[in-house]
């Protein structure tokens, strides 16, 4: 009589011999409750108040990519965390920011740093770029049930692309449908603020010091119009997560890093609070 795994405390062989490259395909194939949208939530009305993650932008300049996010997270009308980090690494080569449902945002973030590990694990490749992108869309498509009561997950995904070797930055929405952005991006509630003010800063000649100084401003005009979205918070030393990947991979600025560049935007507002002019032609 074979022995049952689980009474041997060993793995069944399906365990350790995965038969698709995807970490997703195998937990949904064995244990699919787990999947953050196969769970049924039970019924309710009005509004499910859960703490949002808000801003998120993104620059590339010629050397790689700028991803960056405030760090408030709000319920309602009130700040449910003001130091939450909203930027984590994919992998040694890109990263990807939060906004939406805070809880199962990171859960998705994870979940996605998993399916790379396994594929790069089984594979003994890293996917392409392109490749990542695409299944972070499955992911946030996957999340679609959740999403329709109001759970949504909108990241902004960017990396450095080791085959054209340039920066490059993704937008999704709750569908999964993925978007290539061109120079930059913003996602998240004050996304609107922070676009229009890349939109008249952003050169394609940008050094990697000018396109960190241009995160910074576009999170503090967020802020400025935007009450979800956290400025640099002096009193309690709170600054934007700010990340970079180049050819070199990944690397997060150090809090003196990020105090210092919020500082030099501080300081100038001063001078100016509605931020740098851009020229006219």
């Amino acid at each position: 009589m074979e022995a049952n795994p689980r009474s041997t405390g060993r793995l069944p062989a399906a365990f350790l011999t995965p038969g698709s490259s995807s970490f997703m395909d195998f937990l949904g194939e064995h244990s699919p409750e787990l999947l953050p949208g196969k769970r049924v939530l039970p019924p309710v009305q009005g509004v499910i108040e859960a703490p949002h993650g808000t801003t998120i932008v993104a620059a590339s300049f010629p050397g790689g990519v700028v991803l960056a996010g405030d760090r408030r997270a709000t319920m309602g009308n009130m700040i449910a965390q003001r130091d939450i980090e909203k930027v984590f690494p994919a992998d040694e080569y890109s990263a990807v920011g939060i906004a939406g449902t805070a809880g199962l945002a990171v859960e998705m973030v994870k979940l996605f740093q998993l399916e790379l590990e396994h594929f790069e694990k089984v594979e003994g490749a890293q996917l392409s770029l392109e490749g990542k992108a695409n299944r972070l869309s499955t992911m946030i498509r996957s999340n679609l049930g959740m999403a329709m009561q109001g759970l949504a997950v909108v990241p902004l995904f960017a990396g450095w692309d080791v085959d054209r070797e340039k920066g490059r930055i993704f937008s999704y929405d709750v569908t999964g449908g993925r978007s290539e952005e061109h120079g930059y991006a913003a996602t998240g509630s004050g996304s609107i603020f922070a676009r229009g003010s890349m939109k008249k800063l952003y050169r394609e000649d940008l050094t990697e010091e000018q396109a960190l100084t241009l995160v910074i401003q576009a999170l503090y005009d967020a802020a400025d119009e935007d009450s979800a979205t956290g400025g640099p918070d002096v009193g309690r030393r709170i600054y934007p997560i700010v990340t970079v990947i180049t050819d070199e991979g990944f690397r997060k600025l150090t809090e003196a890093e990020a105090s210092e560049i919020a500082h030099a935007v501080l300081e100038r507002r001063r001078e100016q609070p509605d931020g740098p002019r851009a020229s006219l032609l």
